[in-house]
């Protein structure tokens, strides 16, 4: 099986490409919005600004090329910390009006907004391991997992959905807030499943081998 982690010049890939060979796929670091066809399933990063990012994923063609595969191909697609916030509608990190936002990806119907400005009174970013809890009653993607496990946080932006049945599960930093996301075939963490030892290299298995993948 060929996992893409999708390239597009933004963080070390390293970490989550010997996370799969772990797992014994085959990771391929695609660098070409036109070559992002030829795999099995799509991992998203993300490092660093929303607005940033998204403008460097037009500029490289990657936003239709994505859509396409998820929208045509029904191709699975996991966004990991800033990956998983450009799955949403709209972003504010960096949008130059702060009122309307980014435009994200669109995949999962919903904002990413501060920390602080949803009430978070403690430092930022939140860095560091939390514990999270599952809302979905049987969310496969998170199987023989269970709630008040720790994940590895670092994030100062969180994922407001549009609609709850969208939320998996939520962790908590002064405030509640989104943990994992998911519709169809589109999954997100705002947590490193990579960084976050036995616990996310299960949701990684999880998403490579279930067979609704």
């Amino acid at each position: 099986m060929k996992v893409g982690i999708i390239d597009y010049g933004v963080g070390n890939l390293g970490s989550i490409a010997r996370a799969l060979e772990q797992l014994r796929v085959s990771p391929v670091l695609v660098d070409r919005a036109i070559d992002i066809h030829a795999n099995d399933a799509l991992i998203l990063p993300g490092v660093g600004n929303f607005t940033d990012c998204m403008q460097i994923l037009r500029q490289g063609g990657w936003v239709n090329a994505i859509k396409e595969e998820v929208n045509n191909y029904n191709r699975p697609l996991l966004g990991i910390c800033l990956g998983m916030q450009l799955l949403a509608n709209f972003g504010l990190e960096g949008a130059l009006d702060s009122t309307i936002g980014t435009e994200g990806l669109g995949l999962i119907p919903g904002r990413v907004v501060s920390l602080t400005s949803q009430g978070c009174s403690l430092r930022v970013p939140h860095v560091g391991w939390n514990s999270i809890t599952k809302l979905d009653s049987k969310p496969w993607v998170l199987d023989g997992i269970s709630n008040g496990t720790d994940f590895y946080f670092v994030h100062s932006y969180v994922f407001i959905a549009d609609e709850q049945k969208t939320v998996l599960a939520k962790a908590e930093y002064d405030i509640s807030f989104t943990a994992v996301v998911g519709l169809g075939r589109v999954w997100g963490t705002q947590f490193h499943p990579e960084k976050s030892s036995r616990a996310g290299m299960q949701l990684l298995r999880n998403f490579i081998y279930s067979q609704r993948c």
